[in-house]
């Protein structure tokens, strides 16, 4: 006989399951346990590497408003810097300087072009110039035209995913070898035409190439200046990306002689197979930088702002027609998941969560959970006089927190703040959800409450 169950009775068992699997874990910010800066700022973004057009210049409100420290810019060879032997043209390439300094930001300028007066021919394994002399003349003009603009420009990389060449969308495969040749001669121009400047690489596609090795090996027993490593990793596994901060922490131990700077400067999703719940990446982004604070990375930059069609006729100047192929396939007829702005100039949801994270200014707070899933973090901000905690459920299931506001100063008024990562409205209003105000008294502040599947919250807590 085949059971017949009532509509309303489904939905009241579906109901009793989802409450069952439905945990309640204790979260705990101490109050008043400060522990350093929080410097939340430097988790923060890169764009480039598409179009020499500044693809977001129209967006600069909404990116000061994240508070970013430092953007990454790559100078790829589509900004014509050398266009004849001894002529310099720096026009189009300030226009994209410009518009990140009009955030506030520092940008990272990340030397990735070759110009055909230097590497007459196109190939992606000739990584040295044919002139290193004219090379150092380039660099070091480049550089002393911009520290003369403005002295916030200090950081310059060189190279961009040298460890995979054109797949990584510029125009050089390294060996380590020359990588560690080429770098000595390029940043020797960078701190002769600006002795404060800060220099760095390799920005490797694989954290694990052998290029790192010997680059550090190389600073460290020559004495070339060295004072950031970079790296990549595009993986929706959280646990991977820490992976890679501590693979270069084990490295770095191993010369003591450096003292260098931690810049995981292209990270994301795995673009190949994003995952397909809405609600993932923003919480994902939650996650991700919470397992960098903790591993005790020093900065960051999320790739990337805009998703932008690219032309290939730039590239096929520069690249070989398999090169230019691929950046033109992969960039206009794959569906994009990288910009906090998508290709219409949409804001996606992602960009709230850095929105959320740009409220968590002053000292960092301790914050414990019981969970692996449920994570947090807290500040003090002394001017505002605000307590900020962001928490989030990187989980498929649903859970209740426990929020114990341990040792706390007095009576509070908690404002909180839900993301919504599935309403059709970008106006911030709907995407941050407030909620009503919640007073608690000394004796009891806790807050609870519900965390969806990779649900995002934010408390701002103030005196009473």
């Amino acid at each position: 006989m085949k059971l017949r169950i009532a509509p309303a009775a489904v939905f009241a068992l579906v109901v009793s399951a989802a409450s069952a699997q439905e945990q309640t874990v204790a979260v705990t910010v101490s109050m008043a346990e400060r522990m350093e800066p929080m410097q939340i700022e430097r988790m923060a973004l890169g764009q480039g590497g598409l179009s020499e057009e500044p693809m977001w210049d129209d967006r600069v409100a909404e990116i000061r408003a994240l508070r970013p420290a430092v953007i990454r810019l790559f100078i790829q060879e589509y900004f014509d810097l050398l266009p004849a032997p001894g002529r310099y043209h720096f026009d189009a390439l300030d226009r994209s300087v410009d518009t990140i300094l009009r955030t506030g930001a520092e940008p990272i300028m990340c030397v990735c072009f070759k110009p055909q007066v230097l590497f007459p021919v196109v190939d992606q394994d000739i990584v040295e110039p044919n002139d290193y002399d004219r090379w150092e003349e380039l660099i070091f003009r480049m550089v002393r035209h911009y520290r003369q603009r403005d002295p916030r420009i200090r950081y310059w990389e060189v190279a961009n995913e040298p460890d995979i060449g054109e797949s990584g969308g510029c125009p050089y495969r390294f060996q380590p070898e020359n990588y560690t040749r080429y770098y000595q001669h390029t940043v020797e121009a960078i701190l002769r035409a600006d002795p404060d400047a800060l220099v760095g690489g390799p920005a490797l596609a694989n954290v694990r190439s052998p290029i790192l090795p010997a680059l550090l090996e190389f600073c460290e027993k020559e004495e070339v200046p060295l004072h950031f490593v970079s790296w990549h990793i595009y993986s929706s596994s959280p646990q991977q990306v820490r992976g890679t901060i501590d693979h270069v922490n084990g490295l770095l131990k191993k010369h003591p002689g450096l003292q260098v700077q931690t810049m995981l400067n292209e990270w994301n999703v795995d673009l190949s197979h994003p995952p397909e719940d809405p609600r993932f990446q923003p919480c994902f982004v939650a996650e991700v930088i919470w397992q960098m604070k903790e591993a005790g990375l020093d900065y960051s930059c999320y790739y990337h702002i805009r998703d932008w069609h690219v032309a290939m006729e730039p590239f096929a100047k520069f690249m070989s027609p398999q090169g230019t192929m691929f950046m033109y396939r992969w960039w206009n007829r794959r569906p994009q998941y990288d910009g906090l702005f998508d290709y219409q100039n949409v804001i996606r949801p992602a960009y709230f969560t850095f929105k959320l994270f740009s409220r968590l200014t002053g000292e960092r707070l301790r914050v414990t959970s019981a969970s692996q899933t449920i994570h947090g973090l807290a500040s003090w901000d002394e001017y505002l006089q605000l307590y900020n905690v962001l928490v989030w459920n990187y989980s498929t299931s649903p859970a209740r927190i426990s929020l114990n506001l341990a040792d706390a100063p007095g009576n509070l008024t908690a404002r909180p703040i839900v993301l919504d990562a599935v309403t059709t409205s970008n106006d911030e209003n709907a995407r941050l959800k407030s909620e009503r105000p919640i007073d608690l008294i000394r004796e009891k502040a806790n807050l609870e409450a519900p965390l969806e599947p990779y649900g995002v919250r934010f408390w701002s807590i103030e005196r009473r």
